[in-house]
């Protein structure tokens, strides 16, 4: 039995390790085809979406089949349960990654909107965020799944302060209304990636330590 359940749960493992890098890879495509306006990886980011909602579905039924017919407990509890929400929260990711790249297809037929916006490294923080949630999943990495929590500041700060940049735009450059809009809304879903990738740490947090983090003060991620 208790080989078996091993078994299942490494396999559980892959699948949700297959997942992160499909998802992470859209996200990679969709912030690449806004910053370099091509429209063809926009349209691949859209494209394989229908393959992260079907891995989502699949990686459900397994966590609900173990937990049917093998009722773990203790750290092989904790990993099924936060892998049901880590899955949750991949499947998210992939939306938001497609709502970005269809925010490419608008942008890259319209004449490009400049804005004093450091969008590269916005980008690039929410990235490394997610990429760093899913490394602590992966090596179990308590020391990196911290990092991530404590990095969703930045992220937040930087989103309020395109949206004053955008409003600014609106006024000077009213006929550019929807582009700008557009590009509020990329980071808006930056915001959330963001978000997304800080619940995927806490989630590993709890797997690991069997204590759920969520609302915590922010000094507790430096401990």
């Amino acid at each position: 039995m208790v080989r078996h359940l091993q078994r299942e749960i490494d396999g559980l493992k892959k699948k949700i390790l297959t997942l992160s890098a499909i998802v992470e890879d859209s996200v990679h495509k969709a912030v690449k085809s806004i910053a370099e306006r091509d429209l063809k990886l926009a349209n691949k980011v859209i494209e394989t979406d229908p393959e992260i909602d079907q891995m989502e579905v699949d990686v459900e039924e397994e966590c609900l089949k173990i937990l049917a017919l093998n009722q773990p407990v203790a750290i092989d509890l904790r990993f099924i349960i936060a892998v049901l929400k880590i899955n949750n929260d991949l499947e998210r990711i992939g939306d938001l990654a497609v709502n970005i790249a269809e925010r490419g297809v608008y942008l890259a037929t319209k004449e490009k909107v400049d804005i004093p916006f450091d969008f590269p490294r916005m980008s690039e923080l929410s990235q490394s965020m997610l990429r760093k949630s899913l490394d602590s999943l992966v090596n179990l990495d308590l020391k990196l799944a911290r990092e991530v929590a404590v990095s969703d500041d930045e992220i937040d700060a930087m989103h309020r302060q395109m949206y004053s940049q955008v409003q600014e735009g609106i006024l000077q450059n009213p006929q550019r209304i929807d582009c700008l809009i557009n590009l509020l809304a990329v980071s808006r879903q930056l915001e959330r990636i963001a978000d997304h990738a800080t619940n995927i740490a806490e989630d590993v947090i709890y797997m690991i330590e069997g204590e759920i983090v969520r609302h915590k003060e922010e000094g507790f991620y430096s401990h």
